[in-house]
């Protein structure tokens, strides 16, 4: 459920307002109503292990998701509406290339569908590094060049908001090093990123951290303010001590409350 399509919201410096997110998938509630913002012009992490809810709430950010209850609020409009599509990028967990065009050809086409031109096509190319690949075929290409690819189909429109889920999974350390020194170079551009990963080291690169544990927020805060709220010198360190809480709190809820005779 979300607001009418052709009414924007005055939503300020936010970028992205999730508010009471439901999502059912195969009979299992996979976000049991979930608030969360996302600034503009922040590199925002969504941290948390693989089925927390990462990739169900970035679909839901970018209207392919079908939700049970909540509204999805995007640049102040309703998630998916039709004045996004060329302001919001997003690029999917596994590369959503075509494998028999070249690179050239897949950023060209989704370019063309964002209106993008030439000059816009080969600048978004050098910007991922596959200049000299641009004539090659995407079959031939690496898994780490078909995923810069993929980002480059996401980039070439120029688009206000970038939703990246796991883009730096199955990467090497220069490539993951090169592709968050890009993600830092767009924000400071004015672009706002929420960016998905398991990797708990990539905590420290984000402006704000968001942890999903089983479809709800553990935290939403500074890379420094989760470490001094945990009391832990490390993101896995400080995540495994807040999800050891919810297990606790959940614990402690299903026992009830103690009964006084």
């Amino acid at each position: 459920m979300a607001a009418p399509a052709n009414r924007p919201i005055d939503t300020g410096s936010t970028a992205v307002l999730v508010s009471g997110l439901k999502v059912i998938r195969g009979g299992k509630v996979v976000l049991p109503g979930l608030d969360l913002t996302v600034p503009k012009g922040q590199t925002v992490g969504l941290l948390g292990p693989s089925g927390g809810g990462k990739s169900t709430l970035m679909r839901a950010i970018v209207g392919v998701q079908v939700v049970a209850g909540g509204t999805v609020t995007v640049l102040g409009q309703a998630a998916g509406s039709p004045g996004l599509r060329h302001r919001v990028g997003y690029m999917t967990q596994h590369p959503a290339v075509y494998e028999d065009l070249t690179v050239g050809e897949n950023v060209a086409y989704f370019g063309a569908l964002v209106g993008a031109g030439p000059e816009a096509v080969r600048r978004t190319i050098a910007l991922v590094d596959l200049t000299g690949q641009t004539s090659q075929a995407v079959r031939r290409l690496s898994g780490g060049q078909r995923s810069r690819v993929s980002l480059a189909a996401a980039l070439v429109g120029e688009p206000e908001l970038l939703v990246l889920d796991e883009p730096t999974v199955g990467l090497d350390p220069v490539l993951r090093r090169d592709l968050w020194a890009l993600f830092h170079e767009l924000a400071a551009q004015g672009k706002t990123l929420l960016v998905s990963s398991h990797v708990m080291d990539e905590a420290t690169r984000c402006d704000r951290l968001v942890l999903l544990h089983e479809g709800r927020v553990l935290a939403d805060t500074t890379p420094a303010g989760l470490l001094a709220t945990t009391g832990t010198d490390n993101a896995e360190a400080a995540f495994l001590a807040l999800e050891a809480q919810a297990a606790q709190a959940t614990a402690d809820n299903a026992d009830g409350p103690e009964v006084t005779p």
